[in-house]
């Protein structure tokens, strides 16, 4: 849960007012990156094992964002953000699918 809401705010927060995209408008860089990050928090919240093995998709496609982005130098900070985030939120989706699955 922690990893989700780092990578949200990481994302809204680079998006919105940090770094906000120049050839694109920011809006649509919001609409399409933030959607994924939202559409899973109810079966996150409500703690719904099914949700979380396929949030770990997701949770990858964050990481491959974050690696594009920690190879520009100027964007370095970001994409580490996003990649611990991810990883954090990928892991602790496969832990709790495993302990859930194997406590039944």
């Amino acid at each position: 849960m922690a990893g989700h809401l780092a990578l949200l705010f990481a994302v809204v927060a680079w998006t919105a007012w940090l770094d906000p995209p120049q050839r694109i408008p920011r809006a649509l860089a919001l609409i399409l990156l933030t959607p994924p990050l939202l559409l899973p928090l109810r079966g996150i919240l409500h703690g719904r094992p099914y949700t979380h093995a396929w949030v770990l998709f997701v949770a990858l496609a964050y990481f491959v964002l974050g690696v594009w982005h920690a190879a520009v130098p100027a964007e370095r900070v970001y994409g580490l953000t996003v990649v611990a985030a991810s990883l954090t939120w990928f892991f602790g989706a496969l832990f709790y699918v495993r302990f859930t699955y194997r406590a039944t």
